[in-house]
């Protein structure tokens, strides 16, 4: 097989190598080209010089091209596959600095809450460009794969305004499923038959079969606080398996911040989230994580480059699901997965313009929803909540409305439950200024924003969080890997 594979966004390297790394483990995509596109030419020049020493080291035919021309390498392209953060990290600072002024202390901030709302603004006009570009000078029908968060928002505004054939893809029900497989004492995750639908980071396991067995709430909810580790860093989750009665795909630190109940306020946050790892509710752990991920990997590079020398193991492929849906579409190998795509009726409680994430088939015709599912009610009103605040904010995005936009985060679970409308107005507007270089749909809104915020009376505070750390140096990181070797 030979056809051209798009990746925007490519400077993520180790995302890009492990996407590169699975998509090679099927045996008929040796002869394939990968197309690298990034704003950061220094950037993709690490992650070309990566891949060609895989290519190399394994004796495959397979090309990889590098370019800051995304149009280029879009060019005939039959899937485009999107992992960008579009402002970097400095955008994504403010997104957790500014809302932390108004007391709204987010662990992520990329999905919704008053961070991704913003990360959805800034990610749209581009996202829109991505579809023009694919529709003009992609292959015909090509298919648009979007791993960039806010998964909702991006998927949304793809379909219904880029007209683009697109799927959003995430690991969070991979991830929450090997949970429960160990929790419940399986030997592999493959023993546990589950179903999983809602929306993007708000998908629940309505369906729970291990070995063939139901598995009740009591059985679950008695597994995870039975274990050593998930009892201490899942506190929240758990606690809304037992109210809710099924268990959440997203993790402890996630799903706290799409919820209006449990960081509302500092003594709360620090008695439901564990800091053993960010990703149990840090203040800001994922902007932390990010930070000392990328400075770890400017400064050991090279050993990045020596590890690429080693085979392709088909046996570590990863559960992400580019390359199984890529290998379903050409070689007709069923493959069943979670997707983000448009209800239209998929799941029966949910409205139907919603992009949700449910189960699927893929195959040569295409990628085919199992319809007809509805979820638990209080698990369709949580939704209800976030997808109305998506809604609101990708019409935001398109029109520039900043009126609406500050509607949408006024309707923010989390925003909503700390503060009150006049902060929410001047956040918004503060927010805005700080991030207009990525906004250009809200160019006329910015010269009045400042004029208010100029005459602003809303009082604000600089908070660090309940729960902050601060970012770990190279050697603290060498440090504690070293401890964890000898540990392990």
């Amino acid at each position: 097989m030979s056809f051209k594979i798009a990746i925007i966004g490519a400077g993520s390297v180790g995302f890009t190598k492990k996407l590169f790394t699975d998509i090679l483990c099927v045996p008929e995509f040796k002869d394939i080209e990968f197309a690298l596109t990034d704003i950061s030419e220094h950037n993709l020049g690490m992650i070309q010089a990566i891949l060609d020493r895989i290519v190399e080291a394994n004796g495959l035919p397979t090309k990889v091209t590098a370019t800051t021309d995304r149009r280029k390498a879009l060019e005939g392209a039959r899937y485009i596959i999107s992992c960008v953060r579009v402002g970097g990290l400095e955008a994504y600072a403010d997104d957790i600095r500014i809302p932390l002024k108004y007391g709204i202390d987010q662990c992520v901030g990329d999905t919704i809450c008053a961070g991704g709302i913003l990360y959805g603004q800034r990610n749209i006009p581009v996202i829109l460009d991505f579809c023009k570009d694919i529709r003009e000078v992609a292959e015909t029908d090509a298919k648009f794969l979007n791993y960039a968060n806010p998964m909702a928002m991006n998927t949304w505004a793809a379909i219904e305004y880029g007209k683009v054939d697109t799927v959003g893809l995430c690991h969070g029900v991979q991830h929450g499923a090997e949970q429960i497989a160990e929790v419940l004492g399986a030997k592999s995750p493959r023993e546990l038959d589950y179903v999983c639908s809602g929306i993007n980071h708000q998908t629940w396991f309505i369906e729970l079969r291990l070995n063939g067995r139901a598995i009740g709430k009591d059985e679950l909810v008695a597994a995870f606080e039975a274990h050593p580790v998930y009892s201490k860093q899942e506190k929240l989750r758990i606690d809304v398996l037992k109210r809710f009665g099924v268990y959440s795909t997203e993790s402890n630190g996630h799903l706290s911040e799409y919820l209006p109940w449990y960081r509302k306020r500092p003594d709360e946050i620090t008695r439901w989230i564990d800091m053993s790892d960010w990703i149990h509710g840090e203040t800001g752990g994922y902007l932390r994580y990010s930070t000392e991920t990328r400075n770890w990997f400017e400064t050991e590079y090279p050993q990045f480059l020596e590890a690429a020398s080693k085979p392709i193991d088909p046996a570590r492929r990863s559960n992400e699901h580019a390359s199984h849906i890529l290998e379903a579409l050409e070689t007709n190998r069923v493959y069943r997965g979670h997707f983000n795509v448009k209800n239209n009726g998929v799941i029966t409680n949910l409205p139907q313009d919603a992009i949700i994430e449910s189960p699927g088939f893929v195959d040569r015709f295409g990628i085919n929803m199992a319809a007809g599912i509805t979820l638990p009610e209080a698990c369709a009103a949580t939704c209800m909540s976030s997808i109305n605040v998506q809604r609101m904010s990708v019409h935001a995005a398109i029109a520039g409305d900043i009126d609406l936009l500050k509607l949408a985060m006024l309707h923010d679970p989390l925003v909503g439950a700390v503060s009150t409308p006049e902060e929410v107005w001047q956040m918004v507007d503060e927010m805005v200024v700080a991030q207009a270089a990525w906004l250009p749909q809200y160019a006329d809104a910015v010269p009045a924003a400042k004029e208010r915020l100029a005459k602003s009376k809303v009082k604000t505070r600089e908070w660090a969080g309940a729960a902050r750390r601060n970012v770990r140096s190279i050697d603290e990181l060498r440090a504690e890997k070293a401890a964890l070797k000898q540990a392990g």
